[in-house]
């Protein structure tokens, strides 16, 4: 019998997306099933399942990560006596600063180490070069060294698990629950599979407590279930997986053999592929652990619905906006302090949310693009707090400068610079719409009091906002799925050249020829904002009509949706986005 099911292939590892998850799945339910079933008394139950979840996802992590499991394990033991100690201490807080350390410490070396090293030799002349200390020890072990010590590679999800108990440490010194006292029901809470590797970031203080509660699932829970499960492989298989293969990854290889409007369109759909891989996830995600009875946060709100950048960002990635809320923004002083200072509430906020979104940017990734990323999200939530703080008048008077200003310097310029002629273009497109809005402000057009005013007036903050913040994301996408030893110089020559094509390389005669060689790509993109710009009222009614169907017809919109993916499935899996950080 061979045995090569049970070790790590980095080649192949367990994917939402492939048959052998689906598998492992079937056989971790069925154990599941049995010992809800038949375990003794109901803690006893509960325990059962408990340390048996728990074994199930150290595997699945095993089979994604290999070894990087020790890792996991020496986070789940370290937490877990920290946790303990501190309502027995006098000094709680000195063991939530020692957890904070040692978790960002193994973040900071993993994520970081290239970062920071080229950071250091960049000032001071020097070349240091990074050194796999765990690697080091491991040859040690093995006597035949079989690990590289000169590169570091990041374990799969660490961002996510690291924050992860981050919150419990910080949940148990604020009150909010009390430490886990069974080490095995602390690893299943750290370690749970299905969100284990790309989130959502459960707090502690929203799952520790599902741990104690008994099993329960209605008939109408199983139908969410599957709706969320077929909804999340439909999302990255049919959206996420051929808009990637078929255009966007061909664009971002290679963006000067594409003009300026296909590397604008390429961003645009790129904001499609991220959020179908994503939301994909963690909408499977949901589903699995529902299947099991355990409650999973939302994490999508449809984002591309948002009227301006701070809005987005109450919508997208949930878990962890609220994390760095929670954990960062609102320890930093929120709206009343800046750096323990008193401080006016605009400034305190702004500077606050500026810098939270540079820690959330660092978050994602070591390369300055991430930095760049989260730093142009912070200045339009601060843009767009300001804009709503002034007077409609002044708001079209520096409007009105603002483009006078970006003609000027196109002028000055000659043309030379495609960064200026790119904010030039979009600039005057701004000027035209306030420039409509403000003159039906005067004669007395109110988005309050006429509907059609109203949904005119949404529709166009919807597009800019969706337009500025799929610009950011050519910083994004620019910086992801790198080499962390190159990722800076390759992330920034990519995101140069998207520039440079697109303030200088368009051309409108290659926009209906690109319609038709694409028509596939633009169709999928097309339906896909449709289908997110749904009432969401619309959403839940579809949802719950799914969830109310007979068994068997549940079962064959299962098979549908399966065969309908399989149409789609290109010759290689693509991995989830979120899995790099």
């Amino acid at each position: 019998m061979s045995f090569d099911l049970f070790k790590y292939d980095p080649a192949h590892p367990l994917l939402f997306t492939q048959f052998y998850f689906w598998a492992f799945f079937a056989i971790v339910y069925a154990g599941f099933t049995l010992i809800m079933q038949r375990a003794g008394s109901k803690r006893g139950r509960l325990h059962a399942r408990n340390i048996y979840l728990m074994a199930a996802s150290w595997f699945f992590y095993y089979k994604t990560s290999g070894i990087f499991l020790l890792i996991l394990a020496f986070i789940t033991v370290s937490d877990f006596l920290i946790g303990r100690q501190m309502p027995r201490s006098k000094r709680p807080k000195l063991w939530l600063i020692l957890s904070v350390c040692i978790d960002l410490s193994l973040l900071f070396y993993f994520k970081y180490a290239y970062f920071f090293t080229n950071i250091f030799n960049d000032l001071f002349g020097t070349s240091v070069e990074v050194f796999d200390i765990f690697a080091y020890i491991g040859n040690g072990f093995s006597h035949d060294g079989r690990f590289l010590v000169d590169r570091i590679i990041l374990p799969v999800g660490i961002s996510f698990y690291i924050f992860q108990v981050i919150s419990y440490a910080a949940d148990i010194y604020r009150g909010k629950i009390k430490p886990v006292t069974n080490l095995l029901d602390f690893g299943f809470y750290v370690s749970f599979f299905p969100q284990l590797v790309a989130g959502p970031i459960v707090r502690a203080s929203e799952f520790v407590p599902q741990l104690y509660k008994p099993f329960f699932l209605t008939r109408r829970q199983f139908g969410i279930a599957v709706f969320w499960i077929c909804n999340g492989l439909l999302k990255k298989i049919i959206l996420s997986d051929y808009l990637a293969v078929n255009f966007i990854d061909r664009v971002f290889q290679s963006p000067m053999l594409f003009s300026g409007f296909e590397n604008f369109f390429a961003l645009l759909t790129y904001s499609m592929q991220v959020y179908a891989d994503f939301s994909g996830y963690t909408d499977i995600a949901i589903g699995v652990a529902l299947l099991m009875g355990f409650y999973l946060p939302k994490n999508f709100d449809s984002p591309y619905k948002s009227r301006n950048p701070q809005e987005f960002w109450r919508r997208w990635h949930q878990s962890l906006s609220r994390w760095l809320k929670g954990y960062v923004y609102i320890p930093l002083g929120g709206n009343r302090t800046l750096f323990g200072r008193p401080a006016s509430k605009l400034l305190a906020s702004n500077c606050n949310s500026f810098l939270t979104m540079l820690i959330g940017g660092l978050w994602h990734g070591a390369s300055w693009n991430f930095v760049i990323w989260g730093a142009l999200n912070g200045v339009g939530m601060i843009v767009n707090k300001c804009w709503r703080a002034i007077s409609e008048h002044l708001r079209y008077v520096l409007m009105l400068l603002l483009a006078v200003g970006m003609v000027v310097a196109r002028q000055l310029t000659h043309g030379a610079y495609p960064l200026i002629n790119m904010i030039e273009v979009w600039v005057l497109i701004l000027w035209a719409g306030t420039s409509v809005w403000y003159v039906g402000w005067l004669w007395g057009f109110r988005t309050d009091t006429n509907r059609f005013i109203g949904w005119v007036d949404n529709a166009w903050d919807v597009l800019q906002t969706f337009v500025y913040i799929s610009f950011t994301r050519l910083f994004f996408r620019s910086a992801s799925n790198l080499d962390p030893a190159t990722a800076n110089h390759e992330a920034w020559a990519t995101a140069r050249q998207m520039v440079h094509q697109i303030g200088c390389a368009w051309d409108n005669s290659i926009i209906w020829p690109f319609m038709q060689e694409y028509r596939y790509v633009v169709l999928l993109f097309v339906t896909g904002m449709i289908i997110h710009w749904l009432p969401d009222r619309f959403k839940r009614r579809y949802r719950l009509w799914f969830a109310a169907l007979p068994l068997p017809l549940i079962i064959l919109a299962v098979v549908a949706a399966v065969l309908l993916a399989y149409q789609f499935i290109t010759a290689d899996m693509q991995p989830f986005i979120y899995f790099q950080f």
